[in-house]
């Protein structure tokens, strides 16, 4: 098993990427915290893991620093250790727009939930990565981030902060052998993507994607990749999920 003896904590796991991941780490023999604002659902995420204390379920608000201590603390309680961050918790929503358009409350709560809460979970977490250690830290950007998408104005601002954030904590903590990557998906067929296949901006996106959109596990493969030992000199990269949709 290729993540055998790792604890990974998993932030947005009641999502459909966030579940995906949860899923596979811990077919690949990792222990999991999955943690999201909505407790019910990273129960689920976890829930043939938990009676034997494989995986435990925390609620975690990605967002809010006391939340995130509060979280990391609790599975290294739980476990003994942590080797994995994985900061899943994040997405756009329909109030996004153009620069001229868009909320300015949207701004603020896509910029709090997916670059605030990567670093929150980075400055709280690392510090256990380094009593491990060392590790894998594993921060999902977007294709937002490398591409002009329009009417996306907030959700790429804080995506593209991720990838610049992933860089440079990578050059940082490399002396303790902690390796810090980003994963950038294209367009993915999660439950809140499916709910919005039918609007003609979706259809056009969705044609862009040479070898169609991705599904959740798509995601996840990358991320146990990112996770193991295989990763060991992989730093500082935002590796694109995306079915082509940035080369073109």
């Amino acid at each position: 098993m290729r993540l055998s003896g790792k604890v990974a904590f998993v932030t947005g796991a009641a999502g459909g990427i966030g579940r995906a991941i949860c899923a596979r780490f811990l077919e690949e023999g990792a222990r999991v915290a999955a943690t999201d604002i909505d407790l019910d659902g990273a129960g689920e995420a976890v829930a043939d893991a938990r009676d034997d204390g494989r995986a435990i379920a925390l609620r975690c608000d990605a967002g809010d620093s006391e939340s995130v201590r509060g979280a990391i603390a609790s599975t290294v309680t739980a476990f003994g250790t942590l080797n994995v961050l994985c900061s899943v918790a994040g997405g756009s929503s329909s109030r996004d727009g153009t620069v001229t358009e868009a909320p300015e409350e949207e701004f603020w709560r896509v910029i709090r939930l997916d670059l605030f809460g990567t670093f929150l979970t980075c400055k709280h977490g690392i510090p256990e990565l380094i009593r491990a250690g060392g590790g894998s830290v594993i921060n999902m950007t977007s294709m937002t981030a490398l591409m002009g998408v329009p009417d996306r104005d907030c959700y790429t601002a804080a995506k593209g902060g991720v990838a610049a954030l992933t860089r440079s904590v990578a050059t940082e903590y490399a002396p303790h052998s902690i390796r810090v990557n980003a994963i950038a998906p294209g367009m993915t067929v999660t439950p809140r993507v499916q709910a919005r296949a039918r609007s003609e901006r979706i259809k056009a996106l969705a044609a862009r994607h040479l070898l169609g959109p991705a599904e959740p596990i798509d995601i996840a493969q990358m991320a146990v990749y990112l996770a193991s030992d295989e990763s060991r000199v992989v730093t500082g990269q935002i590796l694109s999920v995306d079915s082509g949709v940035t080369i073109h």
